[in-house]
């Protein structure tokens, strides 16, 4: 079972426990993380989930697909490291990932 640590804008943490296969997106609803609201249900479709992976996290996760790309595009404050949530399948190795969010999805 991975252990999430979202870090939000103000450096408010919330670690939580996720089931390896659920997506990053599912782990921070199912426990009431603030500031991810997966306004689509995590079809990659609106962003609300954007989120930033920790610089010592980001080779560990693959590559962002060309749809989470044009999302992103469009995302406040999207930079180097922003991902969709909804599109990062959680797995055993992941335990101890870092992700912030942005300021915009407070």
């Amino acid at each position: 079972m991975p252990k999430i640590t979202f870090i939000e804008h103000d450096n408010t943490e919330h670690t939580v426990e996720a089931l390896a296969g659920q997506s990053l997106m599912q782990a921070a609803i199912d426990n009431s993380v603030p500031g991810i609201l997966a306004d689509c249900g995590g079809y990659c479709n609106c962003a609300t989930c954007h989120c930033y992976i920790d610089e010592m996290w980001a080779a560990r996760i693959p590559t962002a697909k060309h749809a989470e790309l044009d999302m992103l595009s469009g995302a406040i404050e999207a930079n180097s490291n922003s991902r969709l949530g909804c599109q990062i399948q959680l797995t055993n190795e992941l335990d101890g990932l870092v992700v912030r969010l942005p300021l915009s999805q407070t």
